[in-house]
């Protein structure tokens, strides 16, 4: 039996809504991480896991991005998925 399919909703701290779906997919939570360039720009990554242990993660790979790219600063956020019937 195929599993129901349902559209998973991410609200960010800053107001940012970022909606994933239809999907059966049991992601439970999403990351972004906003990446400050030396030349003032922003590079944007984002994505969902399947646990917050896998999204913290994200902390780490963050810090050693940074140091690889030479970004000048970076913020990560990780935010609980919502789930709603598709």
């Amino acid at each position: 039996m195929a599993k129901k399919k349902h559209y998973l909703t991410a609200t960010l701290p800053d107001g940012y809504v970022k909606t994933i779906g239809p999907t059966a997919a049991g992601f439970t939570h999403y990351w972004r991480i906003v990446a400050r360039l030396e030349n003032g720009k922003t590079e944007i990554f984002w994505g969902h896991t399947k646990s917050l242990a896998e999204a913290k993660k994200k902390r780490t790979a963050a810090v050693e991005a940074a140091a690889q790219r030479g970004w000048k600063g970076h913020d990560v956020d990780i935010v609980e998925l919502v789930a709603t019937p598709a």
